[in-house]
């Protein structure tokens, strides 16, 4: 072993590099640590001083796989520059995980004659016999780590294929005290859920969804799975993006799914994300716990979703109802090539009359549109076949008009009145708080007495609004309201000819039919 080292080597100073693999073994794998610190005392005894032994250990808790290593790079500057004369490891896996780290390695070290110092003694990557043995070192140690990480995977995977991997759940779902996926037990929070999949049964678009929980001024639940707020319950207004997360989901259709994306690591050593399509899923098991809506509820909802987007594919599917006097946005198909038309508008004495023009091949090989039709004729051949349809059938209807705004009110109701509880409990909660303070604690007592305020200033304010639109929901609900509902309903005629009836209601209409 000693006949390696020479005066050369001894000239130049020893460097000590010392790594765990994370802050864990760290804290917990101890005498590890304390094993690559003892090979100072190694290279003292080949002849090295204490001064001249350079200890790099700013990689705990770093994998030996990972590119950002910087103690790493200054050991491999140091060796390229000529300033080592010799590299103390405990064993191969300290210095790298991966062989093109620990074949460059070797590579600078053979050419700026630097020796290598492990558990098993010193190697000089100069000579042939040392240098393949260390080389089948790193591949081992290499080989290690994917055994490890494969028995890890396959352990995970296994557990996943079965449903029982416990994964972050979406809000509304939480588990038990055995692990299972069962609905949160906060009635406020299920309550929202359940209305955000009515609603949106009910109108067919996320963006209207969203409109409606702001109109009638109705908070959604979140809780952050990182930030500052990490974990806690949070209302907010609903955003749009959040609807299309939760419609999304499957979980919430009693599915249990692992797999929906695919991670890989970029260049740069940052990872990247992508969506996999149901068919890539890793697992998929229907009925695996409580449902807030049927899973043909939900394949319903991706059709919609699918629908609405625009832009998807080469076929523009029908898109949810806008604010346009075309009557047929979406539905029309050209009967020359079978392309789905789009809508023009002109002006004409103030009024906008739409046409309904196929132009999609037009502008893809530069020509004229296929065919263009007046649409105003067409929207008024629609209405007179609408309303010979559905006259016969208004009055069974004018029956159910009544039951179904009753029941959307109350709905609504509820979930203010929720809203109005909670806000009742966070500011009694609060008053505890103050009243529990030793008065001398000052500046601790000013502070709870300001939360107090606050909670007491968002109480009243929750209040009043509840007050106010429980008093146009009960406007709604008068007796003269009533009849001149029913009577609309059944003049159905006159409410389809109606201006100021919203575009969007009439095309809806023509939707459901």
């Amino acid at each position: 072993m000693k006949e390696k080292i020479t005066s050369e080597h001894l000239s130049r100073k020893a460097f000590l590099y010392v790594r765990q693999s994370s802050i864990r073994q760290v804290i917990e794998n101890t005498e590890s640590t304390k094993r690559q610190y003892a090979l100072k005392e190694r290279a003292i005894s080949l002849g090295w001083s204490t001064s001249d032994i350079i200890v790099i250990d700013s990689d705990l808790g770093q994998s030996g796989a990972s590119q950002d290593r910087s103690g790493f790079k200054q050991l491999v500057s140091e060796v390229g520059l000529g300033n080592a004369g010799i590299v103390l490891g405990l064993e191969v896996s300290r210095l790298a995980r991966n062989s093109s780290d620990w074949h460059r390695l070797l590579e600078i070290c053979a050419l700026s004659n630097t020796l290598i110092l492990d558990e098993d003694g010193v190697y000089d990557p100069g000579h042939f016999n040392d240098r393949l043995l260390l080389g089948l070192k790193g591949t081992m140690s290499e080989a290690e780590l994917h055994v490890i990480h494969a028995r890890l995977v396959g352990g995970f995977l296994a557990k996943a294929q079965r449903g029982e991997l416990k994964c972050p759940v979406p809000v509304g779902y939480t588990y038990d005290i055995a692990n299972h996926i069962v609905f949160d037990p906060d009635q406020q929070i299920q309550t929202s859920i359940k209305m955000l999949f009515d609603v949106f049964r009910r109108v067919q678009s996320a963006s209207a969804t969203v409109k409606y929980f702001r109109q009638n001024q109705i908070k959604f639940p979140r809780i952050p799975g990182k930030g500052f707020y990490k974990g806690e319950l949070i209302w907010q207004d609903l955003p749009h993006h959040r609807v299309l997360q939760i419609l999304h989901n499957p979980c919430y259709a009693g599915v249990y799914c692992f797999g929906r994306t695919r991670s890989k690591k970029k260049a740069d050593g940052s990872m990247s994300y992508k969506k996999q399509s149901p068919d890539q899923w890793l697992t998929f098991i229907k009925e695996h716990h409580q449902a807030y809506i049927s899973y043909d509820a939900y394949e319903k909802n991706q059709h919609i979703l699918h629908d609405n987007a625009q832009a998807h594919g080469g076929d523009r599917r029908k898109s949810p109802p806008r604010e346009g006097p075309a009557l047929l946005q979406g539905l029309v198909i050209c009967g020359i090539c079978g392309k789905r038309m789009t809508i023009r508008y002109h002006t004409v004495h103030g009024r906008q009359l739409p046409e309904y023009v196929c132009q999609r091949t037009g502008i893809e090989n530069a020509e004229s549109p296929c065919q263009v039709i007046n649409g105003q004729k067409i929207d008024q051949a629609m209405s007179d076949v609408l309303l010979e349809c559905v006259t016969p059938l208004a009055l069974e209807v004018a029956l159910q008009v009544q039951d179904e705004l009753n029941t959307r009110i109350k709905q609504v109701d509820h979930l203010r009145k929720k809203q109005v509880e909670r806000a009742r409990y966070e500011a009694d909660l609060s008053r505890r708080r103050f009243m529990q303070v030793d008065p001398e604690n000052r500046m601790v007592a000013a502070t709870l007495e300001a939360e107090w305020n606050m909670r007491l200033k968002e109480l009243s304010r929750t209040e009043e609004e509840y007050e106010q639109k429980r008093k146009q929901d009960l406007s709604i609900l008068e007796q003269d309201d009533r009849e001149k509902i029913k009577s609309l309903a059944a003049d159905f005629p006159g409410l389809w000819q109606n201006p100021i009836i919203p575009f969007k209601e009439k095309k809806r209409i023509v939707r459901l039919l």
